[in-house]
């Protein structure tokens, strides 16, 4: 497999420090409870938690996992992109500036594995909407084929 690209990744935080996301979603997450009047208590006995652990998730001092995340959507009775929305530019778009450009220019430094490749996505995807078995499976065939041609050559 070819090597995969040394990608400048995005910025380190420092120890202790909160990322600015996790504290964008925090006051997300305490305005929509609060407009909802319901206390941290009651928001936390009902997906499981206690009011500390909602709190920590207010000052972003926690990370809100994506199932947590997906519950406190559902109580809230908000999308998990409420939690995003609106969340100033500073904070989204220049964190991801450098990766976005990378990833413009460099698409296949993202694709480690093969199986993640859009290419077999595409591939197993048109595999799968050949309707007639018996084509399919020559299909099948042909492909191991090729690819055993390919290496013996």
């Amino acid at each position: 497999m070819d090597k995969v690209a040394k990608l400048q990744g995005l910025p380190k935080k420092k120890p202790g420090e909160a990322n600015p996301i996790d504290i964008y979603v925090g006051t997300r997450l305490r305005q929509r409870r609060t407009l909802l009047g319901m206390s941290q208590g009651k928001l936390g006995d009902t997906v499981g938690l206690t009011f500390q652990q909602i709190q920590k998730y207010e000052r972003g001092a926690n990370r809100i996992g994506a199932s947590r995340l997906y519950d406190l959507s559902r109580v809230l009775d908000v999308s998990i992109a409420y939690f995003f929305e609106d969340m100033p530019a500073e904070i989204s778009e220049d964190r991801y500036k450098g990766v976005s450009q990378e990833l413009s220019t460099n698409v296949s430094a993202f694709e480690v594995d093969d199986m993640t490749r859009r290419e077999t996505l595409e591939l197993v995807r048109n595999y799968y909407k050949v309707t007639n078995p018996t084509v399919r499976r020559r299909l099948f065939e042909l492909a191991k084929v090729l690819a055993c041609d390919i290496k013996s050559a």
